[in-house]
């Protein structure tokens, strides 16, 4: 069985102390295909939530890792809830900036509640992708 990489919690001190990795923040409503050249020159790229009930970083990060094959560091930032991590992950977040609000401890825990999927994600095909139908 392979150990699956999860996504990195970071408090707003960390995120602040990671400014020197040279990153590449993405416009919210900004096409990712139109920023090619950038995204492949950055160490990190980061996509921001400004409401929780924004989900077009997901589309954006879906984008970035399966159109464009970033491999760097996918970074949600903004108004990043725990309920919405394990998605996050799923869409090829590597990181995620957690509120003020939130403790590790606790994101960690959310991100521990299922412990497999049916469907595949971003990073990885679905797991039963090999059966015959």
């Amino acid at each position: 069985m392979t150990t699956i990489a999860r996504i990195r919690l970071l408090g707003a001190h960390d995120h602040a102390a990671d400014a020197q990795t040279p990153a590449f923040a993405l416009p919210n409503d900004a096409d990712p295909l139109a920023y090619a050249t950038e995204i492949a020159g950055a160490a990190r790229v980061e996509l921001n939530f400004p409401k929780f009930t924004d989900g077009r970083a997901y589309s954006q990060a879906y984008l970035v890792r399966r159109r464009l094959g970033f491999k760097g560091d996918l970074r949600a930032t903004g108004e990043v809830l725990v309920d919405q991590l394990l998605q996050m992950e799923r869409m090829g977040f590597s990181s995620a900036v957690l509120g003020a609000d939130v403790t590790v401890e606790e994101a960690r825990r959310q991100l521990e509640r299922f412990a497999a999927f049916y469907q595949g994600d971003v990073m990885r095909e679905a797991p039963y992708a090999d059966i015959p139908r």
